[in-house]
């Protein structure tokens, strides 16, 4: 009883990290994007410190086991790559530059649904609107879209968080003007990119079963990729040189701990408590980050906000309820309610 309770502990501590280095990453990534940082190159020094680290796993823990490299291997790690780090990564950033961390947070609580939608139209996975499962699947599904529409379209009343007259230009100097119609396409665009690079996932796993020399080829790809399409838009060498500033430190801190040490705590807690558990976490970030913003960057925050904030949370916990209370129908009732799509246990944690 003892050893369980340990471990139920260890588990809900290592969750409650992810998620405090998420938000880390948010209000870093906030900072130096306001400050003028090209996306481009932290996308790709992100990536080459996430290899860097994520390597060692890689040669331990899958030593041995066979690889088998051909062409179809290559081509959905490019895709995996180019979709569900570069892209999305890309434009969650301008997104966030345009808007705040935590108009953007929201967004990457609605791609678990954005998946599920998508699984349904590509015949993936199937409503099962006969079981209660399915009900609150499809309820906390129409409840995330509510929150999402009213966070877009309804602001409300503007309150602040302890003194906010300069407290924002104490942190960020000479932040741009707020964009959110054009901040709220690139969300959306990056939304999208998640939701593709997830339904990849299913593909890569069965071409290249490895978990961690996938992670590592890439993060290597990502990074080439980055290296590729920044060079289009901006050459110079300001844009790519690296200091001893805050940009630096988020570079660390996004590959480190954003992407390998959160990779290597989801996986282990996937291991011994089921793959919807990191999920049910993921609505944290949204909170840490909003009074983080708020005490930390003097951002106002709006009633619209606010509300939709609350009720993401109620859809995706509506949503992972329904999804859970799914894995324990007995295996003729599954059978007769139409096939089901079992994701990857990363389908509903988000690397950002």
């Amino acid at each position: 009883m003892m050893k369980k309770w340990f471990i139920h502990s260890q588990a809900l501590l290592g969750m409650l990290l992810v998620q405090l280095f998420a938000t880390g990453m948010q209000i870093l990534s906030r900072v130096i994007l306001i400050q003028g940082a090209y996306i481009f190159s932290l996308i790709m020094y992100r990536h080459i410190v996430g290899a860097i680290c994520v390597a060692p796993f890689a040669i331990y823990f899958e030593r041995g086991q066979a690889k088998k490299f051909n062409w179809r291997v290559c081509f959905w790690v490019f895709a995996n790559a180019l979709a569900g780090m570069t892209l999305s990564l890309a434009l969650f950033y301008y997104g966030v530059r345009d808007t705040s961390a935590t108009y953007a947070v929201n967004f990457l609580n609605l791609i678990p649904i954005s998946t599920f939608l998508a699984s349904i139209i590509f015949r993936m996975e199937s409503l099962r609107i006969g079981t209660w499962g399915g009900r609150a699947k499809g309820l906390g599904t129409l409840i995330c879209v509510a929150g999402a529409i009213i966070t877009s379209l309804y602001k409300g009343k503007v309150f602040y968080i302890g003194h906010h007259s300069n407290h924002a230009q104490m942190i960020i100097v000479a932040a741009p003007q707020i964009n959110m119609l054009r901040g709220t396409f690139f969300l959306v665009g990056s939304c999208c990119s998640y939701t593709t690079w997830f339904i990849m996932q299913v593909k890569l796993a069965e071409v290249f079963p490895l978990r961690y020399w996938r992670t590592f080829l890439s993060c290597v790809m990502a990074a080439l990729q980055s290296a590729v399409i920044g060079a289009c838009f901006n050459y110079s060498k300001e844009a790519w040189r690296l200091e001893w500033n805050l940009q630096l430190i988020t570079i660390i801190y996004s590959g480190a701990l954003a992407t390998a040490a959160t990779f290597c705590l989801i996986s282990w807690a996937v291991t011994i408590k089921g793959p919807t558990y990191p999920s049910m976490f993921n609505p944290l970030a949204l909170v840490f980050v909003a009074l983080s913003e708020a005490i930390l960057l003097g951002e106002p925050l709006h009633v619209g906000q606010l509300l939709g904030m609350v009720l993401i949370i109620l859809g995706i916990y509506s949503f992972l309820w329904g999804k859970k209370n799914e894995m324990h129908l007995p295996q003729e009732i599954s059978a007769a309610a139409g096939p089901s799509y079992s994701p990857d246990e990363s389908v509903l944690e988000i690397d950002i």
